[in-house]
């Protein structure tokens, strides 16, 4: 990494310049399978002998992903149609173009550190910084714990530093998926009470769909949208924008997008980071002031084409979300649903559809947050080939009820033994009871690599006598496997006649509904 410039500040002390231009700020890896940080410039320039981003986790890598796709729209470096967008992917279009037009932008545009335009942040907060501000880690959205952050929260006050690209990365993860909250900073003795109100991020509340290619660049490709629209304003600093941006006395009705390169750099946060030096010379953070930004309005459908629906009971179609209870692979038919369906015009889905011959994987990415508590990041990949839409989504559908039958099995074999086991339960005691003979976490757990091997082999299947073998196939495992995980939990039954005869039951129970006429046909078969 070069050695950071230094400036002058007002008080007459340096003051670290880092340009994620020029510092090296982006985990990737290379083509060779190795590691290595890249900066901006370099990611765009070399995209094709890049293989992917590696941030610390699955949002993370989103975000960056996001910035350099708003780079590309910002630049002009993006596809104008979808024959152009067609064009740009079969012929691996370089995005050299984005590159030059980021290295030539004005050093001063592109300082983290910038005393008036901080990259990314909010100067307006400077004089409340040491006051108000905590350590670093209330930077990163998994360190920072409840964002109900008037609570007592110790550990956001450790003042370790935190290197700049780290800091610039977390930045922008919060920016998309920043949960909602309050914030640690009182509103009233600074900008107005409505600062300290943490809106939820873009992305906070649903699952994104990234197209991966082959490398860096096909995969940047695949995911510009077309457009012969200007790209908006590209939001490098709060204090510079066409148009003033939100206040804080009172709660603002949210701005309109507008354009790709705005969607991507929206500041859903108002950040400030004090910079220092550590030990070795490097640059760092170690205070940061976190509090609200930028509120948006509805966005339309264009800006929202790697969307995944879904209907809830109220019939309104809505954005797929992550769930603590359901994991990615369970939503996988609504997914290939998006792709195989040609009835919602065009986005995403419908470009891809025309890459002919060719597979790729969808990656979805969503983070789960119980009220204002992070939880965790999920994320999982699907494989996506052109012209097999429809099987994809067969496939998708029966595996996915496959293994709901087979739960409900475990679920009634697991009734069957209470009902043995414990003949005069008190009813508070039921669901406890219950659980310890339902295989159900178990199932759910094992199910997820079988359901993927499904896909893969519906993925390369020439036909559909293929897609109904791997079907009958990934059926069998799971029946085995559900067999095994009941007979586990049945072990712990008292060895006498009232636990043989709950065992006894339970198996009898879990092989007729296995097998019954209720079954799924892919499961009948299998007698064993």
């Amino acid at each position: 990494m070069p050695s950071s410039e230094t400036r002058p500040s007002p008080a007459g002390q340096l003051r670290p310049r880092w340009d994620p231009r020029r510092q090296a700020c982006i985990p990737a890896l290379t083509t060779a399978g190795h590691s290595t940080p890249v900066t901006l410039v370099e990611a765009l320039r070399n995209a094709d002998d890049l293989l992917a981003i590696s941030g610390a986790t699955a949002g993370e890598s989103v975000a960056l992903l996001e910035y350099l796709l708003a780079i590309c729209y910002a630049s002009g470096t993006c596809p104008t149609t979808a024959d152009d967008w067609l064009d740009w992917v079969h012929g691996s279009r370089p995005l050299a173009e984005a590159a030059d037009w980021l290295e030539g932008r004005p050093a001063e545009h592109w300082d983290l550190f910038h005393p008036s335009e901080p990259l990314g942040q909010n100067s307006l907060l400077a004089p409340y910084l040491d006051a108000h501000g905590a350590g670093p880690a209330q930077l990163v959205i998994e360190h920072a714990g409840d964002y109900n952050q008037f609570f007592d929260h110790h550990h956001l006050e450790h003042p370790a530093p935190l290197p700049a690209d780290i800091a610039f990365r977390a930045m922008l993860t919060q920016h998309a998926y920043g949960p909602g909250g309050r914030a640690r900073v009182p509103g009233k003795k600074t900008l107005g009470p409505t600062l300290t109100n943490l809106a939820t991020g873009r992305l906070a509340t649903r699952v994104r769909v990234v197209a991966l290619g082959a490398t860096l660049g096909d995969t940047l490709r695949l995911n510009l949208i077309p457009t012969g629209e200007a790209p908006g304003r590209f939001n490098r600093t709060w204090t510079v924008a066409p148009q003033p941006r939100r206040g804080f006395k009172t709660k603002p009705s949210g701005r309109r997008v507008d354009g790709p390169a705005d969607l991507h750099t929206v500041l859903g946060r108002s950040i400030l980071m004090r910079p220092t030096v550590t030990q070795d010379g490097q640059p760092a953070v170690d205070r940061v002031l976190l509090a609200a930004g930028e509120l948006l309005e509805p966005l339309a459908a264009h800006h929202l084409q790697d969307a995944v629906y879904e209907s809830p009971a109220n019939g309104t179609a809505r954005p797929l979300r992550p769930s603590a209870s359901r994991a990615l692979w369970r939503e996988a038919h609504a997914l290939y649903a998006a792709v195989a369906d040609r009835d919602h015009g065009p986005d995403l889905y419908d470009r891809l559809a025309r890459l002919s011959g060719r597979r790729l994987n969808l990656w979805t990415v969503g983070l789960i947050a119980k009220q204002t508590t992070v939880v965790t990041w999920v994320s999982d990949t699907f494989p996506f080939v052109p012209g097999r839409e429809r099987d994809l989504r067969y496939a998708a559908e029966r595996g996915s009820l496959i293994a709901e039958y087979v739960a409900s099995c475990l679920s009634s074999a697991a009734s069957v033994a209470w009902t043995v086991t414990y003949p005069n339960p008190k009813p508070a005691d039921k669901a406890s009871q219950i659980a310890r003979f339902d295989a159900g976490p178990e199932h759910w757990a094992h199910t997820a690599e079988p359901f993927h091997v499904l896909l893969d082999e519906t993925a390369a299947a020439e036909d559909e006598v293929e897609v109904d073998a791997a079907l009958v196939e990934y059926a069998t495992v799971l029946a085995h496997a559900a067999r095994r995980f009941l007979r586990n939990r049945l072990d712990s039954l008292p060895a006498n006649s009232r636990g043989y005869q709950a065992h006894a039951q339970a198996i009898r129970r879990l092989e007729r509904d296995l097998t019954g006429p209720k079954a799924p046909d892919e499961l009948k078969g299998d007698q064993k």
